[in-house]
């Protein structure tokens, strides 16, 4: 199957969007699981002060996850999806919470460079065309000694993850899908990650890329070895530092 990108991707989200919150509420651990990650960006004071980028926020729930470890945050959630920004803005937020209809290759020169304290990317980069450009954005974004938090599934090095995860989407995942109507995106998941980086990988991505103190972070539950958190920090014109 030729994975789903651009306009196609966004149209399939819309339409996936009426069921895609009953649909992750099943699934154990999800909303616990950003919230975790969310954590994991250790912002001080709640977040009081600070700027954070929600990238491809969806139907809002890694946003409920930054609200819950940030309450005090001013956050930002961005996506490409109208779809999945309708369910967003439907729901009730405080002020301080904005959303952004636009896709992330078109976010380059809308805010100024380190606009934002901290960026949290939940289920992004296997989605896009050129992850490596996404990041120069992100790093570019966040200002100096900002820090970044991504949400991805991306498989360990054993062979039982991949086999977890293949098993996952035969028996749960892909028949939630057909049955919500919604076969091709529910198909895109399952191959969009089967193609993706493995976590060692994208870790290393992250370091070319010019972050630095990236840190992997495994999840519990049946997600161990299939979902991880990226932690990392920006530099000064992306150069590493120890």
């Amino acid at each position: 199957m030729t994975l789903l990108r651009g306009d196609a991707l966004s149209a399939a989200f819309d339409h996936g969007s009426v069921a895609y919150d009953r649909l992750v509420a099943a699934s154990p651990g999800y909303h616990a699981h950003l919230r975790r990650s969310a954590r994991r960006l250790r912002l001080p004071e709640g977040g009081r002060g600070l700027r954070v980028l929600d990238l491809g926020c969806g139907t809002g729930a890694s946003t409920a996850a930054l609200l819950a470890a940030a309450p005090h945050a001013r956050i930002t959630g961005v996506d490409a999806s109208t779809g999945m920004l309708d369910r967003a803005t439907s729901k009730s937020w405080p002020p301080g919470v904005d959303f952004v209809h636009a896709p992330v290759e078109e976010l380059a020169g809308r805010w100024r460079r380190g606009s934002f304290d901290a960026v949290f990317a939940g289920y992004l980069f296997r989605n896009l065309d050129d992850p490596d450009s996404a990041l120069a954005l992100v790093r570019d974004l966040l200002a100096p000694d900002g820090r970044l938090a991504v949400h991805e599934y991306t498989l360990g090095g054993s062979p039982v993850h991949r086999a977890v995860w293949n098993a996952v989407c035969s028996v749960i995942i892909q028949p939630a899908g057909r049955l919500a109507g919604d076969p091709e995106l529910y198909r895109h998941l399952r191959d969009s990650v089967a193609r993706f980086d493995a976590a060692p990988a994208f870790a290393r991505r992250l370091r070319r890329a010019g972050f630095a103190g990236v840190r992997v972070l495994p999840l519990p539950g049946w997600q161990t070895g299939i979902t991880h958190t990226f932690v990392a920090r920006s530099t000064p014109a992306g150069r590493e530092r120890s």
